[in-house]
């Protein structure tokens, strides 16, 4: 394939950057690269990471991407997400803790970028409207808006990214008797934070991570009581005192939920942590993935190629446990794809190797076989790049390690360190348990002392 052939990356956040990423190191290498643009509604890259105070709609009427909250730190080890090219020693130029806040992450994803000087390559503010595809001519046709102007306008492209993600579009289930509760109703997508639930009675239902991440900072916040409603099983964490599961929500009476098992309680503020469904309304049906939050989606070759049309690529569709890197992994085999440096097997090639991947998805059976069934799939793509290569099996170990750790104290599972995968630095201590610290800044985070200020601190604020 020509070189000249013009890509589109729709999406900036962390699977969009991975790919701008994947280009410019071909670029630095000496490799022509065809003409990139990348399009992103926000204002800034980033993606879920780039936090904003507006639910619902944003300030151009668009859907607001970003779930991101006030006081979010990651559940689970930076050591397993850290970038094989990027690490996070070079980053900070001192040890972190395992367990950094949002704007930690952020400034560690963007300061990478930074560094690479892609920015010029997207168009910020800037949205897919729709995308057609010539399938005589192989030739994709995007309408764009500019969001601040209104101007629409029109451009071809040979090749498409998705890279929008799957955790902006909420799931939101009709739960008998909700239009009578007479509290304050929400979807974890529009939750920005548990200060305003001190005190109150608070009710979340689901019982994946959301409910879990959201239902332990309503706690830490101070929220009088706690109640995780479960559809089919109980987290199943030792709970501190206030903290309880109980099953599915029968109905809804004014202020009081009915569940199944015949209890009921008074609440005072409802957070439905029900999932996300994959969405792409820039999309005719034969692009549009349709799927369940998994592992390995249906009609995707090597979990990124969609089979339907091979010149429409997908980043970050899958369920994650592994992410940056494996965003990674996926955009390196894509440029590769794009710029004739891997081969693409014909139609009944890629069929049987998703039916084979599907087979093994399939007979997954636990949390730690899917740990170890990604780990096989970013091998696999790490296996067709020239992506660094790292211990994949030292990052199984560490989040089977962290599983242990959340069933042994979900409280404070936060506060354990491990060892870098990528440059083999033992994480430092957070100067301040995580049940105790009510300040996600970078500035507080990076300093040695609660109130000092930072040593080293970078920004990759741009």
């Amino acid at each position: 394939m020509a070189n000249g052939e013009r890509v589109a990356i729709i999406g900036a956040g962390p699977s969009g950057m991975a790919q701008l990423r994947a280009f410019e190191a071909a670029a630095r290498a000496g490799a022509e690269i065809p003409e990139i643009v990348c399009f992103e509604k926000q204002a800034d890259w980033g993606g879920q990471w780039n936090y904003t105070w507006r639910t619902g709609l944003d300030e151009f009427g668009e859907p607001v991407h970003s779930s991101m909250y006030r006081n979010l730190w990651s559940n689970g080890p930076k050591e397993a997400l850290e970038f094989a090219d990027y690490s996070f020693d070079e980053h900070f130029a001192r040890p972190i803790s395992s367990y950094p806040p949002r704007p930690v992450l952020w400034d560690y994803i963007a300061g990478r970028l930074k560094k690479a000087d892609v920015r010029e390559f997207i168009r910020f503010r800037t949205i897919v409207r729709w995308v057609e595809y010539d399938a005589e001519r192989e030739i994709f046709t995007l309408t764009i808006e500019d969001l601040p102007t209104g101007e629409t306008t029109t451009e071809e492209f040979g090749r498409v990214v998705v890279a929008t993600g799957h955790f902006s579009f909420p799931n939101v289930p009709d739960l008998p008797g909700i239009e009578t509760f007479e509290g304050q109703v929400t979807h974890a997508h529009d939750f920005r934070g548990a200060e305003a639930l001190k005190d109150r009675d608070v009710l979340v239902i689901g019982s994946s991570y959301s409910a879990e991440d959201i239902g332990s900072q309503a706690y830490k916040m101070g929220a009088r009581s706690v109640t995780a409603s479960y559809r089919s099983a109980p987290m199943g964490y030792d709970w501190p005192e206030g903290f309880e599961e109980r099953p599915l929500v029968e109905r809804f009476e004014r202020d009081t939920v009915h569940f199944v098992d015949g209890t009921s309680k008074r609440v005072d503020a409802v957070i439905l942590c029900t999932g996300y469904l994959h969405k792409y309304p820039f999309l005719p049906g034969d692009l549009a993935l349709s799927s369940p939050n998994n592992v390995y989606p249906e009609g995707l070759y090597r979990g990124v190629v969609w089979q339907r049309n091979p010149r429409l690529a997908y980043l970050g569709a899958q369920d994650q446990w592994f992410t940056f890197n494996m965003f990674d992994t996926q955009a390196w085999y894509v440029r590769d794809l794009i710029m004739g440096r891997a081969d693409l097997p014909d139609e009944r090639e890629r069929a049987a190797s998703i039916a084979e991947w599907r087979a093994r998805f399939e007979k997954i059976a636990s949390d730690a076989d899917e740990i170890r069934f990604q780990a096989d799939y970013v091998r696999d793509l790490l296996e067709q790049t020239d992506y660094p290569e790292f211990d994949l099996d030292r990052v199984v170990e560490i989040f089977l390690a962290w599983k242990r750790d959340k069933k042994a104290d979900i409280m404070g599972y936060r506060d354990r360190v491990y060892r870098s995968v990528m440059t083999g630095t033992l994480s430092a201590e957070h100067h301040t348990p995580w049940i105790q610290e009510l300040d996600d800044s970078l500035e507080r985070y990076l300093a040695e002392k609660p109130g000092e200020s930072p040593r080293n601190a970078p920004s990759a604020a741009v």
